[in-house]
């Protein structure tokens, strides 16, 4: 099946060797800017908004781990990049571990921030599901005002959440989540990474415990888990400098450094 991919919007900082920075659900590019400072001289920072989310078009009802993941070699091809770091946030980590499978010719490293490798439970994925109905029938403020407590415990860092919230459209948002409780078990493939894979994982998060980051590293070839004591679900900004020193660990080790 052909997949219809669309033209991100992103934008770069830096040069050097590409980290793209894939943000997670239901916010936009602007959750890694606390860390650009930190590593704009380090590495090319690539930071796209996914299909529907910030500018990026919406184009499809119906979205995928594997759509987004082709919307990111999109990009990776519009912008001329042979290989990439590719470092995905929580659902941008499914999209990662996607791209990670389908891609794995064009991939340098791989970075799982507050993200896991396992499918959703059955009772996960119903509570996606009336959620998504939920967001259909209240609105965008319903998950706005709900959500941002149980990605981080900082109440100035839920304020900044809640206004990216606030910019999604439901379609999209309705999407995203119906495309997350539908995602493959990316445990399946691990082994087959041939990449340096690192795993960051705040120890305060309420919706991805650190075991998640654990278990997976156990399964590709060269990986290891970076644990941040005072983070939760969102460490590029309760931790920007232990975040962005854990990413150019990993950039280096891609580059055999």
């Amino acid at each position: 099946m052909e997949l219809k991919t669309v033209d991100l919007a992103v934008e770069e900082h830096g040069e050097g060797t590409p980290l793209v920075l894939i943000h997670g659900f239901p916010l936009n590019r602007r959750i890694w800017y606390p860390i650009v400072p930190l590593l704009k001289n380090k590495a090319r920072l690539i930071i796209p908004n996914l299909r529907g989310f910030g500018e990026s078009p919406q184009e499809v009802a119906e979205y995928s781990m594997r759509l987004l993941a082709a919307d990111v070699l999109r990009l990776l091809d519009r912008l001329n990049v042979d290989k990439a770091v590719i470092a995905g946030h929580s659902m941008g980590g499914y999209v990662a571990l996607e791209f990670a499978h389908a891609y794995p010719h064009r991939l340098k490293g791989l970075a799982l921030v507050a993200s896991q490798a396992d499918p959703d439970s059955p009772e996960r994925r119903q509570a996606r599901l009336i959620t998504a109905r939920e967001v259909r029938s209240r609105g965008i403020r319903y998950i706005a005002d709900g959500m941002p407590p149980k990605l981080s415990t900082n109440t100035e860092i839920q304020k900044q959440l809640n206004e990216l919230i606030l910019t999604c459209s439901v379609p999209v948002v309705v999407a995203a989540l119906k495309a997350m409780a539908d995602r493959r078990d990316a445990n399946l493939w691990l082994p087959e990474i041939q990449v340096p894979v690192v795993a960051i994982a705040g120890l305060q998060d309420q919706l991805i415990p650190a075991e998640k980051s654990h278990s997976l590293i156990k399964l590709v070839n060269k990986g290891w888990v970076v644990e941040i004591p005072e983070a939760g679900h969102m460490p590029m900004m309760e931790s920007p400098q232990k975040t962005a020193e854990a990413l150019y660990q990993l950039v280096c080790a891609a580059n055999g450094c």
